[in-house]
């Protein structure tokens, strides 16, 4: 899998969690007013990567606490709202070990948002494949397991997330990433100056290697006749000139190119209202090596070139 930045020129690695909120405050012990800390709450899969995501963090300078219950989150917020400015950024780990407060997040959620904290939900995906793979190799039970089998705690796991899951502000799979690609994702949302609008992942990749469980939009190219059946294109990937020339070429392909970007627009400006600040575009082929990576560039050009903060990433080329 290959990542890098459209317009890599006028990318700034900045992070959605580094936001200003020196206008949200709340009365400190001294009577004078102390800024509410801005708050990042990681979940996910069990063995998902959420250690690695709360490392990141905390190296970048954000104050960490694990496995701590959601009732307590808000406290955790005006404790540091009290700490003069010492303690401006929160990141809690959220997880099934904690399970019989879970219950509490949701009114826990409610409480940050009356009081019009920053927050944002990162969850940590991966499929029952790399979960089973990662809980073996430590010789360790899945924690929701009990006397069963490690596919029947990871299936009790994904039933108890499965809303938060949905209303997280950023998914991140990680079945086919290494420690340092995490670290490397983590570091691309929130180690930087400024948040940005809105941030897009373009991802090209190949049904037949399956869906990317992250997708929140799903292109699928298709319906343009495919390269591989042109031997001397064959060779190549959908970052070659020629191949982007000859998918782009074809009837209909610029027109959708066009009007799909003219889709976006709309959905990034609803986006924005809603407050998701990122979406992953998933854009498929047969085995993501011509016309998705081809699409995945041009789109990704578009967006760049619109102002919204894009990363490529190829998830399928090189793979056959």
């Amino acid at each position: 899998m290959t990542e890098r930045h459209a317009h890599d020129e006028h990318d700034r690695e900045d992070g959605a969690g580094h936001v200003s909120t020196g206008t949200k405050e709340t009365p400190g012990d001294n009577g004078a007013e102390a800024a509410i800390p801005e708050l990042v709450i990681i979940s996910g899969m069990s063995g998902a990567g959420r250690s690695t995501a709360a490392k990141c963090l905390e190296d970048l300078g954000w104050f960490v606490v694990d496995n701590l219950p959601p009732a307590l989150i808000p406290t955790m917020v005006e404790l540091g709202a009290r700490s003069q400015g010492n303690v401006a950024r929160i990141a809690v780990v959220v997880d099934v070990r904690g399970r019989q407060f879970f219950d509490n997040l949701r009114e826990s959620l409610a409480d940050l948002d009356a009081k019009q904290v920053t927050r944002r939900v990162v969850f940590l995906e991966s499929s029952d494949e790399a979960l089973v793979r990662r809980f073996e190799s430590v010789r360790r039970p899945h924690p929701l397991q009990g006397d069963g089998r490690i596919t029947d705690g990871i299936a009790a796991e994904r039933d108890l997330l499965r809303e938060l899951r949905g209303d997280a502000d950023l998914v991140i799979d990680t079945s086919s990433l290494n420690v340092h690609e995490l670290r490397a994702k983590m570091d691309a949302q929130f180690a930087g100056d400024e948040e940005p609008e809105l941030r897009a992942t373009v991802m090209s990749f190949g049904f037949k290697y399956g869906l990317p469980v992250d997708a929140d939009l799903v292109v699928d190219m298709r319906f343009l006749p495919n390269p591989h059946w042109v031997p001397e294109l064959r060779p190549f990937t959908g970052l070659n000139e020629e191949v982007s020339n000859y998918v782009y070429n074809q009837p209909g392909a610029k027109e959708f190119l066009d009007r799909y970007t003219e889709l976006l627009q709309l959905i990034a400006a609803g986006y924005r209202r809603e407050g998701k600040r990122y979406v992953t575009i998933a854009v498929g082929c047969t085995g993501g090596k011509h016309r998705s990576v081809a699409t995945a560039e041009r789109l990704a050009a578009r967006l760049a070139s619109e102002g919204v903060e894009t990363v490529v990433v190829h998830r399928d080329m090189g793979r056959e």
